[in-house]
């Protein structure tokens, strides 16, 4: 008797059984199925909830002192426990001053996001001065402010920003 009828004998089984040679082969196709990536399997991530930690005062250096410039909007994101200050729409010359918002107190980290191009230099006032200097070219920068820049204690932190290097001191 063969293999195959001992089988079927033990086992009652009156079907025709898979050859051995097919039994690798279905396997294979078996796992290469697990393997797959389907699209829906991941998901985008949502995209950043915009947060209200600071209040940010901002004012646009006009050219003309009797015309007033629109003022973008400056957005606020939590980036892990760094609160990022995103300046993407900012250009040109201007200035803002953060506060924090009563009982709440400032951020552990603070960093900027800006445009190389659009801003050349960042001029940051809270407990120190720190002056960003920002590339004619490239990819957003993230601009960390350190924390010895601003104490518990600061009432406000100002912001200056200029299209030219040659920001007054």
């Amino acid at each position: 008797m063969m293999k195959n009828d001992l089988l079927r004998a033990r086992t009652g089984c009156r079907a025709p059984l898979l050859p051995a040679a097919l039994l690798p082969a279905a396997l294979a196709l078996g796992l290469a199925g697990c393997a797959m990536h389907w699209p829906w399997k991941s998901r985008v991530p949502p995209p950043p909830v915009p947060v209200n930690e600071v209040a940010i005062v901002a004012g646009v250096e006009a050219p003309d002192p009797g015309t007033a410039a629109a003022t973008p909007a400056i957005t606020q994101y939590w980036d892990r426990n760094t609160l990022l200050i995103d300046m993407t729409a900012i250009a040109g010359a201007g200035a803002a001053t953060m506060t924090p918002l009563p009982g709440r107190g400032w951020p552990v980290r603070l960093e900027f996001r800006v445009v190389p191009g659009r801003i050349a230099r960042l001029d940051v006032r809270g407990a120190q001065r720190v002056v960003f200097t920002v590339p004619q070219r490239g990819a957003p920068l993230l601009l960390r402010l350190a924390p010895s820049a601003y104490r518990p204690d600061t009432a406000r932190i100002s912001l200056k920003w200029s299209a030219a290097d040659d920001l007054p001191h």
